[in-house]
């Protein structure tokens, strides 16, 4: 399994969770550092979940060229 993201409480990796099982992935909840939760996904699978990862990302929240 490969770490696809790193979240702030157990509530938005399992947002995450949710997001990449309804791409159909498959992905695992674990503990990070500090009050973290990590989210991963098999290795064959970690473009497909970055993706759908970035897709769920809010416009504002990405940083692009000016």
């Amino acid at each position: 399994m490969v770490r696809v993201a790193v979240a702030g409480d157990v509530a938005e990796a399992e947002e995450i969770q949710e997001i990449l099982r309804a791409a159909g992935i498959d992905a695992e909840l674990g503990d990070g550092e500090d009050d973290s939760v990590t989210v991963s996904v098999p290795e064959s699978s970690v473009e497909q979940a970055q993706d759908a990862i970035e897709a769920m990302t809010e416009p504002d929240e990405i940083v692009g060229e000016p």
